[in-house]
């Protein structure tokens, strides 16, 4: 069972490099504040808070001591320069006590080590809004009140601080993805870029710019991708002379054959031609192999039709194949390729099921078309699936032609499907045998 994290984990280049930069810069973030809360506003939170508990103790002893007469011009010099209202507590206190700020808990506990009093802060919330802080101060047996808005503690750092990290934040982290898609771009082109040359297409160049690494890397594959274009032709160029200087000698030897059957032994005329004929077949399937890439020009066609014309083909050889068309499938491919690959999985399902339990289906899905090609052969084992897609690959060593084909039918139908962007597999069938599955991608379709 997978881990749930790898689950969410990133699994691309651009993901990958994002998290990590993303969670490197909020990791840094933190500490950094972490550490500017702890040496640098904490302390000077508790000193601002101490002072305003040394105005706050000798204010109330101040009033208390006044005649009452000159009290109210006190507290309106109170209220204008220091921000804090100061009255008689006529009643307790009755509003909650507030869910303390950092700061407000600095004052409260500075109050009460001066006071070497129980006191407690409470707070209201105004007719217009506003939030105001209450405490009540005992001195010289009188109760003496203070009240200050949350404005009054002037500077607020906890959101400085968060201000600070969220714009920090934002700021590397647009850049981080900038950097990191500037990056890998010209990756994902390379790429895709390398997947056409694996289907033998020919790329289109690579733009040589950005920074010096890049801009030599995109010379080289440039350079690499016309290599391998010459190469490929300079292999259709030598099968088409291997084909001219092989079939011409063959020729030769069945004429001589057919004029030497009278006087000869007729077993070993007809087993010489024989093997003419099996290396004539081996030439044929080979130069396929290696010219029918180009294959014939898109054409607009309803996939059930060509199938249809390969399991007429297929049941002319007496086998009998389970095949019910199903809803259009109109796509735009080239009708010769699909019908080459279709022909060689006939071809296999019918010669390793002995002609039983063979079937089409067709099935069509918004993203593709999937066809199946299903045997009820011996199958294959999963280690050999990918293998008998190599070209002359067998899994019966013998090379005897009557246990096997040549070996090129299935490299025929890979290279077929890959070089058009086509998906063939091979999965065990439920109940006995072999599923061949072709995908051909919505991209090729007529939507």
């Amino acid at each position: 069972m997978k881990n749930p994290l790898q689950r969410w984990w990133p699994k691309t280049l651009y993901a990958k490099t994002s998290a990590t930069l993303a969670a490197t810069t909020l990791l840094f973030l933190l500490l950094t504040l972490i550490t500017i809360g702890y040496l640098i506003v904490v302390p000077v939170a508790k000193r601002s808070a101490d002072d305003l508990a040394a105005l706050m103790m000798v204010s109330a002893q101040t009033w208390a001591e006044l005649p009452p007469q000159t009290r109210p011009d006190f507290e309106l010099e109170l209220k204008l320069n220091h921000g804090l209202t100061l009255a008689k507590a006529s009643s307790p206190l009755t509003h909650e006590v507030t869910r303390l700020l950092p700061y407000t808990r600095f004052l409260q506990d500075s109050l009460i080590q001066r006071s070497n009093q129980k006191i407690t802060i409470h707070s209201t919330i105004s007719a217009d809004g506003t939030r105001w802080f209450w405490t009540d101060i005992p001195v010289n047996k009188r109760v003496v009140r203070f009240g200050f808005t949350l404005a009054r503690l002037g500077p607020q750092p906890p959101l400085a601080a968060l201000i600070v990290f969220a714009l920090g934040a934002a700021l590397v982290l647009l850049t981080a993805l900038l950097l990191v898609r500037r990056l890998t771009r010209p990756l994902a082109r390379f790429a895709k870029a390398a997947d056409e040359i694996g289907r033998g297409v020919t790329p289109k160049p690579l733009p040589e710019t950005g920074p010096v690494e890049l801009l030599q890397l995109s010379r080289t594959f440039n350079h690499m991708a016309l290599q391998v274009q010459e190469l490929l032709a300079d292999r259709t160029t030598m099968l088409s002379g291997i084909a001219h200087d092989l079939r011409t000698p063959l020729a030769r030897l069945g004429l001589t054959l057919e004029m030497l059957r009278p006087q000869a032994d007729t077993q070993l005329i007809a087993e010489t031609t024989q093997d003419i004929q099996e290396m004539e077949h081996l030439i044929s399937q080979y130069l396929q192999l290696g010219q029918e890439l180009t294959g014939d020009r898109p054409e607009t066609i309803d996939i059930r039709d060509i199938i249809d014309r390969c399991v007429i083909d297929a049941r002319r050889m007496g086998t009998d194949i389970d095949w019910i068309p199903d809803e259009p499938c109109l796509f735009t491919l080239q009708p010769l390729v699909l019908t080459r690959i279709l022909a060689n999985l006939l071809q296999n399902a019918v010669r390793y099921s002995d002609g039983t339990g063979v079937a089409v289906e067709v099935r069509r899905t918004p993203e593709s078309c999937v066809i199946k090609v299903l045997d009820r052969g011996p199958g294959i084992p999963e280690a050999e699936r990918e293998s008998v897609f190599r070209p002359f690959y067998r899994m019966e060593p013998s090379r005897n032609s009557c246990t096997g084909g040549s070996g090129l039918g299935l490299a025929i139908a890979r290279q077929l499907a890959q070089f058009h962007g086509w998906r063939l597999s091979l999965i065990a069938r439920p109940g006995g045998g072999t599923e061949a599955h072709i995908e051909i991608p919505s991209c090729t379709s007529l939507d």
